[in-house]
């Protein structure tokens, strides 16, 4: 790891992201594409130097309340968090100036902080979105290989049910010829019923995305993993951005058919207003991000 010294944290939609790069291990990983120009090893994690006390900063002059939105390049529960604790301080101080908070993890390390997420959930509206990609422990292993297994997030879902936190699951991404199945499917929907889960976020083609960077990294995982796959994948889908499960329509359906039975939304144009939309319970004002 090392630190950099930066000026900001938030982005002007709000979006606060305070490592760079991952030791997840996750073989399908978008952030390792080089489109998103990291000049440092993936593995090598950027830590933005003082990230809660310029945080702090920020919000004392922000005028507007708003959700801030955490995890979406980088996980803010990786293992170097257990012991910096700086995603923890960061939330502190959302919860200290009454912000809203969004956190996308695949860690089980999110459970160290519920007393912070209890707190901002009580006072505005805080969202965990866990990512589950394979119902299947051993095969969590091999394409996520240094996270917390699927049960185990599902042990974080249930708990933030228990403590009336608002929850929405990632299902993505389905790798085509690996857990792009109705019974993998089935799997991770069924945890979604028991945990209660505001929404789903899917992928439309029920695929992944690959470019450069991420595409060579995953073939090679591939090639450790799966012998063989990677050519099946190059005679496939070529070099293209999108890769599509040839399963696409009936997991789809599947999906749209469990949610409906449930009340679990999965309009993603819903999802995103929802996440986006402050929320203040002391009095009753819901605003949303786009107003500003």
């Amino acid at each position: 790891m090392h630190y950099k010294e930066v000026k900001a944290v938030l982005s002007p939609q709000s979006g606060m992201n305070i490592y760079r790069g991952c030791t997840h291990g996750c073989i399908y990983c978008d952030s390792r594409s080089k489109c998103y120009r990291m000049t440092h090893d993936f593995e090598d994690v950027e830590i933005k130097a003082r990230a809660d006390d310029i945080l702090e900063h920020t919000l004392k002059r922000k005028r507007n309340k708003t959700m801030i939105v955490t995890g979406s390049m980088s996980d803010p529960y990786i293992p170097i968090e257990n012991e910096l604790q700086l995603t923890r301080r960061c939330l502190n101080q959302i919860e200290r100036f009454d912000f809203g908070v969004v956190i996308q993890t695949k860690s089980d390390l999110i459970l160290r902080d519920i007393d912070i997420l209890e707190k901002i959930n009580r006072k505005t509206k805080c969202i965990v979105a866990m990512t589950l990609t394979t119902y299947d422990d051993e095969l969590c292993k091999k394409l996520e290989p240094n996270v917390a297994v699927t049960s185990e997030r599902f042990n974080v879902l249930m708990e933030m049910k228990k403590r009336g936190i608002p929850t929405i699951v990632w299902i993505t991404p389905f790798l085509p010829f690996i857990n792009d199945t109705e019974e993998n499917l089935k799997g991770l929907l069924d945890y979604c019923v028991k945990a209660g889960v505001y929404g789903i976020v899917y992928m439309h083609g029920m695929g992944l995305t690959l470019r450069e960077g991420n595409r060579e990294y995953f073939y090679e995982q591939l090639d450790k993993h799966f012998p063989g796959l990677k050519d099946k994948y190059i005679g496939t889908f070529g070099n293209s951005y999108e890769v599509p499960s040839q399963n696409s329509m009936a997991l789809t359906k599947l999906l749209k058919t469990t949610c409906e039975e449930n009340g679990i939304v999965y309009d993603q144009e819903e999802l995103t207003r929802y996440m986006r939309e402050y929320k203040n319970k002391t009095l009753g004002v819901q605003m949303s991000i786009f107003d500003y």
